[in-house]
Formats: structure tokens, sequence, C-alpha cells
């Protein structure tokens, strides 16, 4: 049995939720956004908006932003070498408005340089191997409404699923080649709402790569492959249940599911329960460890929320066949923490924390 008291896995597109019922978990972000367009966010362009006012819609909600970030890490253990590295960059992205309320395209450059990175201690995922600087198109897409809610997404693009996400703790997110279809239905005025999403996703560009690899190569392989993805998350009220299946052929079949309630009781005490299932398989041809495998993960947490103070508990198992296999984004396990991330087979862990939403004393970051 393990215990990690540590921080979380970063969020960069999140605060800390203030209470349970702001909590998300990994199934409810799979309807995916662009990773910069953040609520109420000012834009870095002011005079932009007021120029295409009187312009068509396409052009009159254009969308043009800078995401600039500076970032070091000085890492390392007992036992290996130390990983240390400076680097500076971030994001210049595009998104139009819709043509004919059906059409609407974008794109993100990433960049990262390094300011400070000794030959001797490369490995940070800051920069490329032999600490070296990069930049690449990272999203270049087109979305198609469909009907309401309803989309096709087209190329370059992020998702943010249990197992394939773009694991934005660097300086640039994974970003992924590929078509799918996501959208919703129902959730007016409290009804019950479904999210559904599938496709196809060809290849990933890695947190500090420069160019986009097989899904298939990047989990390990020597051929080429991609991932056929399907999902559904149910919600009414506050319980929600989802499951999400990946399928590599000849490489894994990952299969996912959650379980959610939240509940508010008299005054402001919020609690939450959750559990979470992995399982993972060899299909095919084996062709990743060239020998068969499987593997599963159970989670369960609970949590407490009060003013805006959150107790979390949660309890990860991992089954003993092969440890857990995450190619293609972070660890999606309740208990995952910025010094482990408790995936090994045998593995059990137990994991901590408190949070305090400090704005409502009126203090922001």
């Amino acid at each position: 049995m393990s215990r990690s008291w540590a921080q979380e896995e970063i969020a960069n597109e999140a605060l800390p939720p203030a209470s349970v019922e702001q909590s998300v978990s990994p199934m409810e972000r799979f309807v995916e956004r662009p990773f910069w367009l953040l609520p109420e966010r000012a834009s870095f362009f002011p005079w932009l908006k007021e120029q295409l006012k009187d312009t068509p819609p396409f052009f009159r909600d254009t969308k043009l932003d800078v995401n600039l970030r500076t970032y070091y890490l000085n890492a390392g253990n007992l036992t290996g070498p130390r990983n240390e590295a400076l680097a500076t960059g971030g994001s210049l992205s595009y998104q139009s408005g819709w043509l004919l309320d059906r059409l609407s395209v974008g794109s993100v450059f990433y960049t990262s340089l390094p300011l400070y990175g000794p030959a001797d201690r490369d490995g940070t995922l800051l920069l490329e191997p032999g600490q070296k600087g990069y930049a690449v198109l990272g999203q270049l897409y087109a979305r198609v409404r469909l009907v309401d809610n309803v989309f096709l997404n087209l190329y370059r693009y992020t998702y943010d699923t249990p197992y394939l996400s773009r694991h934005d703790d660097r300086m640039t997110p994974n970003t992924f080649e590929g078509y799918t279809l996501t959208g919703k239905v129902g959730g007016k005025d409290g009804g019950p709402e479904l999210k559904f999403g599938g496709g196809y996703i060809l290849k990933i560009k890695g947190r500090n790569d420069d160019d986009f690899v097989w899904m298939s190569r990047a989990a390990g392989a020597s051929v080429d492959r991609g991932v056929g993805v399907l999902a559904a998350w149910f919600s009414y009220r506050g319980f929600s249940i989802g499951a999400i299946d990946y399928y590599s052929d000849d490489i894994i079949n990952i299969g996912y599911g959650e379980a959610k309630y939240v509940t508010t009781l008299a005054g402001r005490l919020g609690l939450l329960f959750s559990a979470q299932f992995t399982g993972q398989r060899s299909v095919g041809d084996n062709l990743l460890m060239g020998v068969p495998f499987s593997t599963n993960q159970l989670g369960l947490q609970a949590a407490a929320s009060y003013e805006s103070a959150v107790l979390t508990l949660a309890y990860t198992r991992d089954g003993t066949g092969a440890n857990i296999q995450t190619p293609w984004s972070d660890t999606p396990g309740y208990t995952s923490a910025m010094v482990q991330k408790f995936k090994n087979a045998g593995q059990q862990a137990v994991f901590v924390k408190g949070s305090y939403d400090f704005s409502t004393l009126g203090l922001r970051a």
C-alpha cells in the first residue's frame, strides 16, 4: 500500500473546484474544446473585435489569442540522473466564427525555446531531446455543425478523454490528427442529458514533439495503426454514468467506465461518491508487447465540501497482469499525483487531498 499526499497533476485549464458540484471527472470532459477557449477570458487583441464588428459572423466572431508560458523544471530521484531545463514559449491561436452557422476553422501554433538546458540533464519534456527548441502547427481544424450541438471535428485537434488527452503539464500539449463526431442531446431545464462521441484518431504530436506519429508507434509498436474511439455519458440531476472504448488493431483495447453521484445536504454541505474501472488487453497479433496481456484498475472516490473547502479521499487497485498503459494521455486514476502515477501491476494507493478556494475572500491569483 502506498500513500500520496502530493498535489494532483496540474490542470492548466481549470482552477481547483470550490465545491463537489464543480468537480469534473475524467469522462465528463470528453466532449472537447480547444484548450485556449477559457470561460470569460479577455481577448489579447481587443482592437480586433472593434475592427470586425460590422463584418459577417465568420469574420466578426474571430478569436485570436496568445498564451505565453515560461517553465523551469529541476527534478530527479535517488538512483537516476537529474533533469533540468528552463524554457519559454507558448502558443498563437486562431478560430473563426461560423460560416452560414455550419462551418468554423481554426489553428494553433506552438513553440518552446530553451533559455537554460545542461546537456547532461536532458529529459524534462520541456524541450526536444538534446535540450533543443521546437515549433509546430499543432492544431489545424475544421468544425462542421450538423445540427444543434452535434459537430464533425476534422484533422488536427485536441481531445480530453481518460486515455487520449492533451496531458498539458509541460510547455505544449498533446494534439491529434483524426476525424470525430461529438455532441449532446437534452440537458435543458435540468432534464436528462446524453453526451456522445466517436471517430478515428490516426496520429499524435507528443508534449515535446514537433511532428505527428502514428498512435501505434507512440504506444511502442513498430507498425502504423490508428485508434477507434466510441463514448457515451448520461447525466440526470446528481447522477451520471458513462463509458469509452479505444481500439487499435493488433495493438491494444482499452475500456473505461465511470459513475458519479453528487448531492447537497441541508445547509452547504456537498457530498460526492464515484467509482471508475479500466480494463486493458492485447488484441490481434499482440504487436505492442509481443505476448498477450490483460490488466485492470479499480478506483473509488469520496469527497465532501463546505463553504469553499473540499476534502477528497480516493483509493485505486491495479491488476497483476501488466502495468496500466497510458501512451496517449496522463493517468486518469483517482490517485494519480505529480510525484507518483500508481499504475504498476499489483499496486494499491490511497490519496488524500484538501483544497480551499481563496477567491471567496477576495484573493485571486
